[in-house]
């Protein structure tokens, strides 16, 4: 088994009004700006423009679960599976995402991809409640 961490945010909005914007892959560069500099449809395929280059994501089906699961196809890597998900809490919305730690990454590097993906959950938080 691999490790894992799971992080959330609250975000003062409902879980349809989070779970429709944090579904468009248009809107990922507005708050997954650790990773994505742009995103944009080429051929039926989401490709987000990284440091890494040119990067595939396949995102989970619309659904009304609040699933936003997603895989990553890195170049010539081995693609990443992100599970992540939009649940009620009270009026507003939790969001919760898993980062899986691959068998070749460092504890330096793991450690570092948790406090990008805290920073992205943050401006995911601050962009969604400042357009409410």
């Amino acid at each position: 088994m691999l490790v894992s961490h799971t992080l959330s945010v609250s975000i003062k909005r409902t879980p349809k009004d989070v779970y429709r914007f944090a579904s468009n892959p248009a809107n990922l560069a507005r708050w997954a700006t650790t990773f994505c500099k742009a995103s944009r449809r080429q051929k039926g395929k989401w490709l987000m423009e990284t440091s890494l280059g040119p990067v595939e994501i396949r995102l989970e089906k619309k659904n009304a679960l609040g699933v936003l699961d997603h895989i990553i196809l890195p170049p010539g890597g081995v693609p990443v599976y992100v599970p992540m998900r939009v649940v009620a809490n009270g009026a507003g919305s939790e969001v919760v995402f898993t980062l899986f730690r691959s068998p070749n990454m460092s504890k330096k590097r793991f450690m570092a991809d948790i406090a990008l993906v805290k920073r992205d959950l943050s401006t995911l938080k601050n962009l969604l409640e400042s357009e409410s």
